[in-house]
């Protein structure tokens, strides 16, 4: 018999606030990062229906800091768990095609380091792996003319535990969980294994049994994005904020908030280095009020930002053919200008403009400011989303530079669609 709506609610909360606890009393989690960590447990049993899974990226700056913690306490509830360090590409490849685990891959900075061979085939799941139609083509069989290509498939739930940052295109498909090192005054239980397992056996059943009954529903269910999300994280955190939804207004607005601190569009810390360059360029730009610099002053100016990496980039500091190459991906390239009498090699604003507007959000802090035009231009995209943005007004400015306000977010209900059945 169908449950009723409000009893099933209530049954998928407490199994979530259930699961919550149990990964808290082991694990120090922010409160977004805790309703992330739960809700990627739930999918996980679902994930065959979802059709989607986000990855969890689970790093830190330094060891001892839990990540290895946290992946021993999912594998107690996440659906077919296999936690491992570093396998052969051969097994990676042919165990996720054959039994989409949910890989609890542990050390990656170090996989991702090592064997050439592993690393290859590690990150070529990874790219593929979170659409059910994803697949990696390898060569398979003896050398010679007994060579197959074959496609295996890639599609299973991923968490990625490693020492700083993970490669852009992994970080892309993931859900960013930041570990620290316990402060003093914050406590866990030392895990006891026999104990731990006895008590994460009939949650995970729960679990498991909970996603049987609502895959159909979840198949289904169709959700408006968020505005305040990319559309990449959009993507990934839809299966999540489904399966807080069929939980009730509660876990909804704990998903819908935890999606807009970790992979919201203002949580750029961890962005990628040609994302936090344009950046950079942009305040340089601004700053000097120019349409026109030369490569040698853009370098200088850059490695100059202690908070930013090119005064130590790859050892040493950023080139003018670092930039160039780092620019290449954006179709910029360097060429002749004119500055004054004097004619370097250099870039102009103009060609900044669509690769920003495309890629930084619609403002940024005081140390970026934003041009003027490129206020009006993202006001225009966002237009009937959110309030226009108000430039200050310069008149001595020659080039139309304008200081952006403070951007209010906009209001406006859940963002969420209704399931449909």
């Amino acid at each position: 018999m169908m449950k009723g709506s409000v009893e099933a609610q209530v049954e998928a909360a407490t199994l979530l606030n259930d699961v919550e606890a149990l990964v808290r009393r082991y694990v120090v989690l922010s409160l977004e990062e805790s309703a992330a960590v739960t809700l990627w447990c739930v999918h996980t049993h679902a994930v065959e229906a979802l059709g989607v899974t986000p990855y969890l990226a689970v790093t830190s700056a330094e060891k001892g800091s839990g990540k290895t913690q946290l992946l021993e306490v999912l594998e107690l509830l996440v659906a077919r768990p296999w936690l491992t360090g570093s396998v052969s590409a051969a097994t990676l490849a042919r165990k996720i095609d054959v039994e989409r685990p949910t890989l609890l891959l542990d050390e990656s900075d170090a996989a991702f380091k090592g064997d050439r061979d592993y690393a290859e085939t590690l990150r070529g799941v990874l790219n593929s792996g979170f659409k059910v139609s994803g697949s990696y083509s390898r060569c398979v069989g003896a050398s010679g003319t007994s060579l197959k290509v074959h496609d295996f498939k890639t599609f299973c739930a991923k968490a990625v535990a490693g020492i700083g940052s993970l490669p852009d295109t992994v970080a892309d498909r993931s859900i960013p969980i930041r570990l620290k090192r316990k402060a003093p005054a914050e406590h866990v239980e030392r895990k006891r294994e026999r104990r731990v397992r006895a008590e994460a056996a009939p949650l995970r059943e729960r679990l498991a049994a909970w996603a049987g009954e609502t895959e159909e529903t979840l198949s289904a269910l169709e959700l408006a994005p968020l505005d305040e999300l990319p559309d990449r994280a959009a993507d990934i955190w839809e299966p999540l904020l489904g399966i807080a939804r069929l939980a009730g207004e509660a876990w909804l607005g704990r998903a819908r908030r935890a999606a807009v601190a970790l992979s919201g569009r203002g949580a750029l810390k961890d962005e990628s280095a040609g994302v936090r360059l344009l950046a950079d360029l942009r305040a340089v730009f601004a700053e000097r009020q120019a349409d026109k610099i030369a490569s040698a002053a853009l370098v200088s100016e850059l490695t100059a930002i202690e908070e930013s990496p090119w005064g130590e980039w790859h050892g040493k500091p950023l080139t003018q053919h670092g930039l160039a190459k780092l620019l290449k991906r954006y179709e910029i390239a360097p060429h002749t200008v004119r500055i004054g009498e004097a004619t370097p090699k250099g870039y102009t604003l103009e060609q900044f403009k669509d690769a920003w507007i495309r890629l930084l959000p619609p403002s940024e802090t005081a140390t970026t400011p934003q041009p003027a035009w490129l206020s009006e231009k993202t006001a225009d995209r966002n237009r009937n989303t959110t309030p226009s943005v108000a430039v200050a007004n310069n008149g001595a400015n020659p080039h139309g530079y304008g200081v952006v306000a403070d951007v209010a977010v906009a209001n406006g209900g859940t963002g969420l669609g209704d399931a449909k059945s």
